[in-house]
């Protein structure tokens, strides 16, 4: 019987996370542990990082992955995997990671340490609370609107229009009950009604800030701009109006420094931050990257979920505002993704379909016109192999890949671990020494629809973008404030490049309707909210919570 993800991460033998930072060159009084197997590393220490001997600092590999199916690609596990087969072949290597959300942990997608033989550890911690660093982002978040209903609870002295309040409380579980309700019920001690609701707490502006922000004064300055409501007048009132913004850098001073983990082959990660792709900028923190660049030759992060929502606002929003450049991308396919794209149904992906694998291809050719046409990095596609592949459809996929004029790399990393990618890690040193030259989908100075449109159209191929009087409104008028300098945040379905999440392969010619837009001030970026996407997931008819449990000796079961 072969072992599941949570029971190889349980028999494995793990190193004390100070030997991790020693090999890092990372002193023991930099180290804060929570516990044998995890830590944080002191912001002091790492602000004080110079590059290795005078050398440039490392290089940049980004994981992105074609359009995913519900079981999702494999993405982490991949960047697992080539974090071990970089050290495998004698590469000072690092990987870089989100934090898991419990929503997930608990719904439908799992948790988010990677699988198999290619792990971050310790695998429960991880996925459970770790270092507290998500309930210090909801306590933040939830502050700041405590402080807003108790301001005007007390005459209202900023002149707040109760109608145009705009800042949500956030859970980290997905609860659909809790997306629209009314607070203040009671009589008036208890406040005055009006509507509000929640958000899951990765989809938080303070979450967005909280990977963005590179350093501690740099935290408070942005918490600081966030628009958490309007007066009568239209004019914002921020946080900074509230005095706000200096409780809530105190509640996320310790969660700012990054944990320091490692993988089951006792590669370094930073594991910090969590923000969803398909509703925030989908990226762990910069502090963290920029931090492993100094630390290591090879950097591997991942984006969330496909290359239109993951890897564009990795490039759009991250790179543009911390200067961040990845030298090369990863481009993870799967052949049940191919055919699932191909028209194959989640319950025959382990059928062998060759033609279904070569229909799906389409998909995994935008991808790769977007990372390297539009973006310009070298890319190379790994097939994150499973034991029901066949040789015909593997090949059909490196056809594919070629057609293209990119290599395709079958990588066992979930079987075999670090030596299972070893293969993949070779052609990344390769095309790290190639130039390259990142191009972004717009320019800093288009206006938010010209912004919106060029996504769209070059990205998810539609054939227009569409949009309420109401919604061009609130756009135009966030134009007309200043905000249309900033990058634009789209939040909409993972599973196809439209908004309509059973449209798959590569569609063209649809329409992204905007069905609402929000002002991340603070973050420095527009959301625009498309299709059905909500900011409060729901939990499916089987959560995998139904599966979690403690056994008689205390150990977690059931986590996958």
């Amino acid at each position: 019987m072969t072992a599941s993800s949570i029971e190889i991460a349980q028999a494995a033998e793990l190193r004390p996370i100070t030997r991790i930072a020693e090999s890092l060159g990372i002193p023991e009084d930099a180290v804060e542990q929570y516990g044998r197997y995890k830590a944080k590393v002191s912001l002091g220490h790492l602000a004080g990082l110079a590059d290795r001997s005078g050398q440039a600092q490392g290089k940049l590999v980004l994981v992105t992955a074609v359009s995913p199916t519900p079981a999702g690609e494999g993405k982490t596990t991949t960047t697992v995997g080539l974090g071990d087969a970089l050290t495998r072949i004698g590469e000072r290597a690092m990987i870089c990671l989100r934090e898991p959300a419990l929503g997930p942990v608990f719904g439908m997608k799992g948790g988010a340490t990677g699988g198999g033989y290619a792990q971050i550890v310790p695998m429960e911690d991880i996925n459970l609370h770790f270092t507290g660093d998500f309930s210090a982002i909801g306590v933040a978040t939830n502050l700041l609107a405590a402080l807003i209903d108790n301001h005007i609870h007390q005459g209202n002295a900023l002149g707040i229009d109760l109608r145009r309040i705009t800042w949500r409380r956030v859970l980290d579980v997905n609860d659909r009950a809790l997306r629209d309700i009314v607070v203040g019920l009671g009589g008036t001690g208890n406040g005055y009604p009006r509507e509000a609701g929640f958000d899951i707490v990765v989809a938080s502006e303070v979450m967005a800030i909280f990977c963005l922000a590179t350093s501690i004064a740099d935290l408070k300055q942005r918490l600081g701009e966030i628009v958490v409501a309007y007066r009568h007048d239209r004019t914002p009132v921020r946080a900074r109006d509230l005095d706000a913004h200096g409780a809530m850098t105190a509640i996320l001073r310790d969660a700012l420094a990054p944990n320091l983990v490692q993988t089951l082959e006792h590669t370094p990660a930073f594991v910090h931050g969590g923000p969803f792709a398909n509703i925030a900028h989908g990226c762990n923190s910069v502090l963290a990257t920029q931090s492993a660049l100094k630390l290591a030759d090879y950097v591997v992060t991942e984006a969330g979920f496909g290359a239109d929502l993951g890897a564009e606002k990795f490039v759009d929003i991250l790179c543009r505002t911390s200067g961040l450049r990845p030298a090369a991308a990863v481009i993870v396919a799967t052949v049940r993704a191919l055919k699932y794209h191909g028209g194959v149904e989640v319950a025959d992906l382990a059928t062998e379909d060759v033609d279904a694998v070569r229909r799906g291809a389409v998909n995994l050719r935008r991808h790769l016109s977007t990372v390297r046409d539009v973006f310009g990095l070298p890319a190379v596609v790994a097939i994150n192999h499973r034991a029901e592949d066949t040789p015909a459809e593997l090949a059909a996929v490196e056809e594919a890949a070629r057609a293209e004029g990119v290599e395709a790399v079958v990588a066992r990393h979930f079987a075999e671990g670090g030596a299972g990618a070893e293969a993949l890690a070779r052609v990344v040193v390769e095309l790290c020494a190639e130039p390259s030259t990142l191009r972004f989908t717009y320019p800093d100075d288009a206006s938010l629809w010209d912004k919106m449109t060029a996504i769209a159209t070059r990205i998810y191929g539609a054939g227009e973008i569409t949009a309420s009087s109401a919604v061009r409104a609130q756009i135009r008028r966030l134009q007309d404030d200043g905000y249309g300098t900033l990058p634009v945040c789209v939040a909409k379905t993972q599973y196809s490049f439209s908004t309509d999440a059973n449209l798959r392969g590569a569609p063209t010619g649809h329409s992204v309707d905007i069905r609402e837009v929000r002002l991340a001030a603070g973050a420095g970026f527009v959301i625009m909210v498309c299709g059905g996407i909500m900011t409060m997931p729901g939990l499916p008819a089987t959560p995998a919570a139904a599966s979690i449990d403690v056994d008689a000796e205390g150990r977690i079961v059931g986590l996958f």
